[in-house]
């Protein structure tokens, strides 16, 4: 099984016009679609800010506090294709203290978390800040000791080219798992959610937090991802037959 990297360059060249990542949020009426190319652009710009931008590469560290979102899923790719090391803490996580050793290089954490959990962000050199706004705009004030990703990200590439690439021994993740460990990992749990090439896959955020999950499984089967943030049960018959959904999760 490929790299993280590689499992979504496949699934952007599959059919890189379809709707790769559609992201609901019954709490606002919010609905995201991307295209594999949309996407992927986001995922190259982030790509670009860490290595252009942050100087990093294979043997960095980027932690994310955020919650399941289509510009989480732009991070956490972003980050993978440039060979870092991610650590993930979802949006319920009521703190950081089991947070593992070591300091990240760069941080990257929703507003609303960032203010109710000051005092558990990590340290790192670079920390940013995301409102999460339906259509990626910069905030119009941004807390101190923080940048604002929004605004950081627009003017990086469209294109990712990256001068080193991660080896299949390269930790993926804090707990020492390496990207060629996860790939296998990620097809392994694929087959398990029993996902196949064409699904679109309608996912509950709140019960499937960890991107594993509701992000790279979906990606290594060839299927295309609904994720619906504070999921009304009552929408999700309507939602299903109107994005022509195969698996509800």
């Amino acid at each position: 099984m490929s790299d993280v990297p590689a499992i979504f360059a496949a699934a952007v060249a599959a059919d890189p016009a379809r709707p790769l990542l559609t992201y609901y949020d019954d709490a606002t009426g919010e609905r995201t679609e991307l295209s594999g190319v949309t996407l992927g652009n986001w995922v190259s710009k982030t790509a670009n800010l860490l290595v252009d931008g942050l100087g990093l590469g294979p043997g960095g560290r980027a932690d994310l506090l955020l919650p399941p979102h289509w510009q989480t899923a732009a991070i956490l790719l972003a980050s993978w294709s440039a060979g870092l090391t991610v650590g993930y803490r979802p949006w319920s996580t009521a703190g950081l203290a089991a947070h593992t050793e070591g300091e990240p290089d760069v941080v990257f954490v929703s507003h609303e978390r960032q203010r109710s959990f000051l005092e558990d962000v990590p340290d790192a050199d670079e920390r940013f800040v995301l409102s999460l706004h339906p259509f990626g705009m910069p905030m119009r004030e941004v807390p101190d000791g923080y940048r604002d990703f929004n605004a950081e990200v627009r003017v990086f590439g469209d294109v990712f080219r990256p001068s080193a690439l991660p080896s299949p021994a390269t930790p993926a993740t804090p707990d020492g798992t390496t990207f060629g460990a996860w790939g296998e990992i990620i097809g392994h749990i694929a087959g398990e959610m029993g996902l196949k090439p064409g699904d679109r896959v309608l996912i509950d955020a709140g019960l499937h937090e960890q991107p594993m999950q509701w992000l790279l499984a979906p990606l290594a089967a060839g299927a295309s991802i609904v994720l619906c943030a504070n999921a009304d049960p009552a929408k999700t018959a309507a939602r299903a037959e109107s994005e022509r959904v195969t698996r509800i999760l």
